[in-house]
Formats: structure tokens, C-alpha cells, sequence
């Protein structure tokens, strides 16, 4: 026996012999690491070097700046990936749970970042006193809230669109719940979860000027990064400093998309649904060159010998006769659905007595007809997006090596901050004396329709190539391949970004509906601007106001519109 495993033995030492791709990698990843660590310093420094060295305008200090910003960016989209895959699957998998966690998301994704800012930072930064990691939590979190609904949304919208076929194959093995997240829902999501996490991560750098900057009381914190750094040079009106700004983030954008997000795209390419081969893969350098080194499968072992372990000792699984879990009687379920009708009838009836105890109907009825201009802004905004991006979103979808070219390209068009074009804008109303009221409106969808695209573009991506071959093979083309195989296989991942754009463009109207640049003060009618004037003035109670019935426009309109149009798409347009 010791003559049979000797070879075995010698035969895996010469595998795992290093090769160039391990040198090349292993200087690449321990750089990364050290960079890491470097800019982890500053996150345990004490609260008072904050005051010690404050942001300033000059360029030397802006690669240190976009590491603390990537540092933040990328905790927070940890945690978003982590709170993804356990809410969304409870929302997708327990009917009890999606009634209460699908609205609680459509009303926290409709909620400024101010608002959250200002129940959170207290609560963070009493966590670890004196200390610049609590301001850093609060920054993250804070950025956390502009990443996780997208993310969670779309991944509950793949699990609720499992093909009929696979559910009853997972039924017949009799798998439990676990062995089915990893073996079939994690995996058949996974392409659609990685482009919404690069369009979140995208679309945290909107947020990223507002996160930076924390207030407390009197007090301000300037978190050093890439948004403190724009926020400054906007303040001075120094559009030399805003350029190096913009050209820090894309330099940016370019390093963590080759070295992150596009070997991602490549690996994820290996779970699309589909019975053909695809006829075009993704690629990415910086995963090929993963993929020949040597040494790194060994180091990775341990990591996938303990996934083996917990799947081994868990409980194995009962047979199908017996494993079918009993439903609850009707008395039960008609008590849960009275507890949660009554838990919302408490919280809006305090929520009421809070409101009206202190404003009056005049109040009320000024943030009601603000509400419907703001969506009425959304509405058109959202129909002119859809317009432009889903047929270019399918083009690019089913063209695997025009998405690598225009994937760096649209993330930095997501990731551009668009407080940015806001002094143009301003500049350009007032030079030529436009509507406030309208020409403000686009700076609503700058920085959300991109969620669109980015979903109708995961949507065309998933499209199985049986499919696109049989219609070729038919002869299905024009409008007819539009009708009955692009439109309906990117419908439900449309739904998701137009849900999530609506949202975002919500939330984008606090700061699009009143822009400021040196003397000159524009502002629109609307919610949005209601909710500005309320922070400036200090009434937060009006800011309560104006946050309330935002929630509840966004939630009426998710009930009354997208929902209806997922559930379409569940019925309808799902692969079975």
C-alpha cells in the first residue's frame, strides 16, 4: 500500500510545483494585500487625526484617498452580498417571510441616505468612542443602504424564477435546504447577482460624497477619501480638482474591474442555464492566469474540505413521503396575517399621532402634491430610460465580447457621481434662462437608469443559447425574435432595474430637485426639494413628513405596478 500512495504523493508535489503564473500572481495578490492593510491603519486611528490632517485639494494625497473610498466601497458590498443571500432567500423561499421582507425592501430602498445617516451615526460612533472606526462604520453603512436592495431584489427575483425542471429534480433527491441553496439556487443566480454587484458598486459612488462627510450635532466628521475630496473642490468651485477627481475614480473603476469584477463575470459564466455550449465565453486575463497557477488550488483546499465537512455532518434528509412539511392549519395562518395587519395599523397610527400632533393639513397636503409631481417625473424618466436601454442592453447581453469592451465603459458611466454635472447644469439653466422644473428632472435618472441597463443586460446574458438557436433555426426574426424570445427573456430582470431605478430616482430627487453651485440657488418643485428645505431648516419633523409619504408613494407604486409585473413574469416568462 505504501508503494501505491509514495507516487500519488510525489506526483501531487510535482503539480503543485510553482510556475511563472504563481510568481506573477502571488506579487499581484500580496501587493493588494499590502495596500489593504496600509489603508487599514488609518480606519483604527484615533477620531481627533481627522482634525490633525484634514482633507485637502492637493493630487499627491489622492491615491491614499481612493483606497480608504475602495476599502469602504468593498466592506460595504461584502455585507450586502452577506445580508443578500439570507434575506432574499427567507423573501423566495418562506411565503410568511417575503409578505413581510419584499415590502420592508421596497421601503427601506425608497428611504434618503440622510435618513439613515441620522438615526446610525450616534449609534456607530458610541460603539467605538474616539475612534475613526466608528465614523467608518457609519460611512459604510451608509453606502451598505445605497448597494443592498438592488442586490437583494435581484437576487430574490432569480430564485423565484427556478426553472419547473430543476425544482422537481431537487424534490426528487430529496435535498435539504442548505444542499439546495449551494447546489442549485447560489449557483443559478450567480450570474445575474455578479453584474447587479458591480452595478451596486457602481452606484454606491453616488452616495459616496454624502457618506464621507459625517454629522453629529455641531460636529463634522471628513472621512479622507475620493467624496470628501469632490465634495471640496465643488465647495471651491475648483473645477481643476473635480477633474482629478474623476480621473482618480476611473483609474479606479479600471483596476478593481480587471482584477475583480470581470474574472468574476468569466467564472460566473460557468452556472448559465443553458443545454448548449455558449458560443462565445467572457474572458478576463487576470482569471486565466488564476487558473494556471499551481500553488493557489492548494492554498484554496482547506477552504473547500470545510464546506465538505459541514455538508457531512449535517442531518441527512428524510424521504419525500416524510419529508414534506405540514402546512398550518387555517386558524394559524389567519392569526399570523392578523398579527401582521395589526403590527401595521400600530406603527401607522403612532407614525400618524407623531406626524399630525405637531403639523398641520396644510403641511400634509403640500408634501402630497410635491409627492405626485416627483412621480410624474419618475414615470416619464423611467419610460425614456427603458426606451434607450433595453434594446442596447440585449445587444450587448447576447454579444459576450462587446460586453467585456463596454463593461468598464458603463461602470464608470454608473459610477460617475452626478453632483458632478450638477454645476453645469446650473450654469447651463441659468445662461439660457430654462424650467428649473424640467431641465433638473434628468439629474433624477443620471445615476439610477443604469440599473436597467445592467439588469436587461444580465437578462440577455442568461438567455440559454438552445433557445437563440431554435429561433434561428425557425427563422424567427424582427419583431417577432423581439416579441417572443429578447423581450420575454429579459422581462423579469428588467423588472428588477426599473423597480430599482424608480427607487434610486426617489432618492435621487433630495439632491436633483435643489442644486446649489457658488451664488446661483436652482430648485423644482417636488418631494424631493420639500425634504431638502426641511433638512436646511432644521424641521425634522417636516423631514419625518417628507420621508413618510415617499415610502408610501414608492410602496403603493411597487404594489400596484411592479409587483403585478413580477408576478407576470413568474407565471409567464419563467424557463420550465
Amino acid at each position: 500500500m505504501t508503494s501505491t500512495r509514495l507516487p500519488s504523493f510525489s506526483r501531487m508535489l510535482r503539480l503543485s510545483r510553482p510556475n511563472r503564473e504563481d510568481a506573477i500572481a502571488f506579487a499581484i495578490l500580496s501587493g493588494l494585500a499590502v495596500l489593504v492593510f496600509r489603508t487599514a491603519e488609518g480606519v483604527v486611528a484615533p477620531l481627533s487625526s481627522l482634525d490633525l490632517e484634514p482633507v485637502t485639494l492637493d493630487p499627491a494625497h489622492l491615491p491614499y484617498y481612493a483606497l480608504r473610498t475602495v476599502l469602504r466601497m468593498f466592506a460595504a458590498l461584502f455585507a450586502s452580498t452577506v445580508f443578500t443571500l439570507v434575506v432574499a432567500t427567507l423573501a423566495a423561499r418562506s411565503r410568511h417571510a417575503g409578505r413581510l421582507i419584499v415590502p420592508a425592501l421596497d421601503i427601506l430602498q425608497s428611504v434618503p441616505i440622510l435618513g439613515f445617516l441620522t438615526f446610525t451615526v450616534t449609534f456607530f460612533m458610541n460603539l467605538f468612542p474616539g475612534s475613526v472606526l466608528g465614523v467608518e462604520l457609519a460611512s459604510v453603512f451608509a453606502i451598505f443602504t445605497s448597494q443592498a436592495w438592488n442586490m437583494a431584489f435581484s437576487f430574490y427575483q432569480s430564485l423565484r424564477s427556478v426553472p419547473d425542471d430543476l425544482e422537481e429534480v431537487c424534490h426528487g433527491f430529496g435535498l435539504s435546504p442548505l444542499r439546495r441553496f449551494l447546489r442549485l439556487d447560489l449557483p443559478y443566480a450567480t450570474p445575474a447577482l455578479v453584474w447587479n454587484a458591480m452595478m451596486s458598486m457602481s452606484g454606491g459612488w453616488f452616495f459616496v460624497v454624502a457618506s464621507e462627510a459625517i454629522t453629529v450635532g455641531n460636529t463634522t466628521a471628513t472621512l479622507p477619501g475620493i467624496g470628501s475630496y469632490l465634495a471640496l473642490a465643488i465647495q471651491q468651485q475648483d473645477f481643476r480638482a473635480v477633474g482629478w477627481a474623476v480621473g482618480a475614480m476611473a483609474v479606479v473603476i479600471l483596476a478593481y474591474d480587471q482584477l475583480f469584477f470581470r474574472p468574476i463575470v468569466a467564472w460566473a459564466d460557468r452556472f448559465r442555464f443553458e443545454q448548449t455550449a455558449g458560443a462565445d465565453a467572457p474572458r478576463s486575463w487576470f482569471h486565466g492566469l488564476l487558473r494556471r497557477t499551481r500553488l493557489l488550488p492548494v492554498v484554496l483546499a482547506p477552504l473547500g474540505a470545510l464546506g465538505r465537512l459541514v455538508l457531512t455532518l449535517e442531518p441527512r434528509p428524510r424521504r419525500s413521503g416524510a419529508a414534506r412539511v405540514r402546512q398550518p392549519g387555517p386558524w394559524a395562518e389567519r392569526a399570523w396575517q392578523l398579527g401582521v395587519w395589526l403590527g401595521v395599523a400600530v406603527a401607522l397610527g403612532w407614525t400618524g399621532h407623531y406626524l399630525l400632533s405637531w403639523l398641520t393639513m396644510a403641511d400634509l397636503t403640500q408634501a402630497l402634491g410635491d409627492a405626485l409631481i416627483t412621480m410624474l417625473r419618475v414615470i416619464v424618466l423611467i419610460a425614456l430610460a427603458s426606451l434607450v436601454w433595453v434594446p442596447l442592453g440585449v445587444m450587448i447581453g447576447l454579444r459576450p465580447r462587446l460586453a467585456e469592451r463596454v463593461q468598464p465603459v458603463a461602470q464608470f458611466l454608473a459610477a460617475f457621481p452626478a453632483n458632478v454635472l450638477f454645476p453645469f447644469a446650473v450654469i447651463a439653466i441659468v445662461r439660457f434662462d430654462l424650467a428649473p422644473d424640467v431641465w433638473l428632472s434628468p439629474l433624477m435618472i443620471l445615476g439610477t437608469q443604469w440599473y436597467i441597463l445592467f439588469n436587461v443586460i444580465a437578462g440577455a446574458s442568461a438567455i440559454p443559447n438552445d433557445l437563440r438557436e431554435a429561433a434561428g433555426m425557425f427563422g424567427v426574426k424582427g419583431w417577432q425574435w423581439w416579441r417572443q424570445v429578447a423581450l420575454p427573456g429579459v422581462f423579469p430582470y428588467y423588472v428588477t432595474g426599473a423597480l430599482t431605478a424608480s427607487g434610486g430616482s426617489w432618492n435621487a430627487s433630495i439632491v436633483a430637485e435643489v442644486v446649489t453651485w457658488g451664488d446661483h440657488h436652482l430648485r423644482a418643485h417636488g418631494l424631493g426639494a420639500y425634504i431638502a428645505d426641511a433638512t436646511t431648516a432644521g424641521n425634522y419633523r417636516q423631514v419625518a413628513l417628507g420621508i413618510a409619504v415617499m415610502s408610501l408613494f414608492v410602496l403603493g407604486f411597487n404594489r400596484l405596478v411592479w409587483r403585478p409585473l413580477y408576478a407576470f413574469g413568474e407565471r409567464r416568462l419563467r424557463l420550465s
